[in-house]
């Protein structure tokens, strides 16, 4: 009944004119991927206790909620829970009745416990949870030390979006509840928490001056800020502390997480520019709220570029490329602490509001450290990005909106994609141009941060903040510009084509274009020694301008196997080490399944993706491995199946779950 009113109402939505709609507040308010009873009863913030066992790999210990009263004479708390097991339950210290019900296929199993009579609205109360997670928690990979840099010591990392915090422990798992939380982690590896350090410091010895591996240490940390639990984190290794420099006279601290392997090649790679970053957004935005702002250089198998959990920003090993050529995604990271973790989406129907927000910022701020042109050349990379996933979606184009009616249970994850990221971002910039441009704009970004930050809101919460902005700072000239906007394109189209065509600055795409229109060219001459290309083509480009010549490349028809042959040896686009130029070498490789060349690099790619090469590394990052394999399985589904079934283990849950879905193997099959 519940995703029939939703599925229902939004239906209905569609069909009407948008200019001055507002979403009602009823069951489509409602998170439709949490089992929870949040608007009854909710928790305001969680004591863990825990202990981490590298042998049976399994989080033991308790939660305590102190939850707030919504509604008299509440019956019972409802949390979320995923392949836990729970072993006792206590209300204000008494023993408790639990019971966890059958298991969900997405959303686990909910977990009722009676509440006591006489509890009134505005009261609050405490319910602790004694349990275990599983081996089978999707929000914990645990590594072998073989499987780390230092090959010394293995390694926990969790990932908790969308919603599998509730594997980590028992939760309210809807980002419409902020929680703040405690925490007690007791380990032989230094732990690390989206927190902020109490005890042992974090500039101190690496485990509190005892043995690492051998000996017990409790770490403690408070996070006082108020977050959604996806954004709660831990990572448990053998890791080592860098602070960068203090910057100016913020009261704010910043510093690098790696293994002591790579340490120094992280803290050169991110110490000059992370600073400058957070500050410049200072300046644009607001005051940063969190603290401290730390980066976490994790083992290659986490699944995306990086992770802006609260104080610790999870990353990618593939950004340490040693020239700081990528070192900009930190910019997107950091830009999260407002916009995601301070305004942040109620529901995963509104993940836009997140990723479009955030990575509409982060271009502006490209634009105020690097140049108009920057901004520019971000949207134009971009674009192939959106493209190839709009065009994912054909069959299901449910998938292809921006807000995207989930129904009750459904997964999230099977929309994961460059949509919510770029459509969004693309909104927003025509929403500053049709306005009257950034001297109009900014303002309004400043009060919007400042009106919703701490908030859970849908998208018509910032509609409707929009519009109440604009007539007070612009009068109906502003509003009539607002009513210009499609707005029911922009929210429920689909199809490949945005609802407006948009024009970026093209400056530093031309020499890359170029040079593609070159290749594009060469492509009816059979002798490739009468080419006239040489490595001095690229020489002058940085990563960027190299990634817009090979998405630019990947939009004409396949080049023969011979061009294609000849394009990976003289820019050595086949062996490079950056696997952000890599991956995109293979999407051109792949392109035309029946070519000799296409089977020669699908077996090269094949290798590439799972570390059986001269990298060595797996390449984790779902940005890569999952289109890599998809590539490798148009040529060859085979060898794709055959190459990913032994290395399974080697991906993060998350990745290994949406790998199978690409490759179409049934669970029982792998």
């Amino acid at each position: 009944m519940l995703s029939l009113s939703r599925t229902l109402v939004q239906g209905l939505l569609a069909l009407l004119p948008f200019q001055h709609l507002h979403q009602p507040s009823t069951m489509a308010d409602l998170d439709p991927t949490t089992q929870t009873n949040y608007k009854q009863v909710s928790t305001e913030n969680v004591a863990f206790e825990w202990l981490v066992d590298f042998d049976t790999k399994i989080i033991s210990g308790s939660a305590t909620h102190t939850l707030k009263i919504k509604e008299d004479e509440p019956k019972e708390v409802i949390f979320d829970t995923l392949d836990l097991e729970i072993q006792e339950a206590t209300v204000a210290g008494n023993n408790a009745t639990f019971e966890l019900k059958p298991k969900h296929e997405v959303m686990g199993s909910a977990l009722h416990i009676s509440l006591p009579s006489g509890l009134k609205e505005g009261s609050t109360t405490t319910v602790t949870i004694t349990y275990k997670t599983s081996k089978h928690s999707t929000a914990l990979q645990w590594l072998a030390k073989e499987q780390t840099q230092g090959k010394r010591f293995p390694f926990l990392f969790s990932q908790c979006q969308p919603i599998y915090a509730r594997s980590l422990a028992p939760l309210q798992d809807t980002p419409s509840n902020k929680i703040t939380y405690d925490a007690k982690v007791t380990s032989v590896l230094p732990a690390l928490l989206s927190a902020i350090r109490v005890s042992p410091p974090a500039d101190g010895p690496a485990h509190d001056g005892k043995e690492i591996g051998k000996d017990l240490v409790t770490y403690t940390y408070r996070q006082p800020v108020p977050i959604p639990s996806y954004l709660l984190a831990i990572a448990v290794g053998d890791l080592r502390y860098r602070p960068f420099p203090q910057f100016e006279d913020k009261q704010w601290k910043t510093g690098v997480w790696a293994e002591p392997e790579g340490i120094e090649q992280a803290y050169w790679e991110f110490s000059e520019d992370t600073a400058r970053f957070l500050a410049e957004e200072e300046k644009v935005v607001s005051e940063y709220r969190f603290g401290v702002y730390d980066l976490l250089v994790l083992p290659p198998s986490f699944p995306y570029g990086g992770m802006e959990n609260a104080c610790l920003t999870f990353l990618t090993p593939t950004l340490v490329t040693g020239d700081r050529a990528l070192v900009d995604v930190v910019v997107h990271e950091l830009t999260h602490s407002w916009f995601g973790n301070g305004i942040t989406h109620a529901h995963a129907s509104h993940f836009w509001l997140n990723e479009g927000w955030t990575t509409y910022m982060e271009r502006l701020l490209q634009e105020y450290l690097h140049s108009p042109a920057v901004r520019g050349f971000q949207y134009i990379i971009g674009e192939k990005a959106l493209k190839d996933s709009l065009r994912g979606y054909e069959k299901t184009p449910k998938y292809q909106r921006l807000i995207i009616d989930f129904e009750y249970g459904e997964d999230p994850d099977v929309a994961y994609s460059s949509i919510p990221y770029e459509k969004g971002a693309n909104l927003i910039l025509h929403l500053e141009r049709t306005v009257g441009g950034l001297d109009v704009f900014v303002p309004y970004i400043r009060d919007y941060v400042k009106t919703f930050s701490g908030k859970s809101i849908t998208t018509w919460e910032w509609k409707d903040h929009l519009y109440s902005w604009f007539e007070k700072n612009g009068g109906a000239e502003k509003i009539k510009a607002l009513d210009s906007i499609d707005w029911n394109a922009w929210f429920y189209g689909e199809g490949i084509d945005l609802p407006v065509k948009m024009e970026y600055d093209s400056t530093l795409a031309k020499e890359a274009y170029g040079l593609a229109g070159r290749w594009d060219a060469a492509r009816s001459v059979e002798d490739v020694g009468r080419l006239h290309f040489s490595e001095s083509d690229v020489e002058k480009m940085d990563t960027n301008q190299i990634i817009a010549f090979l998405e630019r490349l990947s939009t004409y028809s396949a080049l023969p196997s011979n061009l294609t042959t000849h394009l990976g040896t003289v820019y050595k686009l086949s062996s490079t080490p950056n696997a952000e130029i890599r991956f995109r070498f293979y999407e051109i490789a792949l392109a035309d399944p029946s070519s000799p060349a296409a089977q020669t690099f699908a077996d090269e790619a094949a290798k590439w993706v799972v570390g059986n090469d001269d990298t060595g590394i797996i390449k984790g990052r779902m940005k890569f491995c999952r289109p890599t394999f998809r590539g490798i399985a148009k040529v060859n589904k085979t060898l794709a199946i055959d190459t990913f079934k032994p290395n399974k283990s080697a991906f993060h849950p998350i990745a290994a779950k949406l790998i199978e879905k690409d490759l179409g193997l049934a669970k029982h099959d792998v």
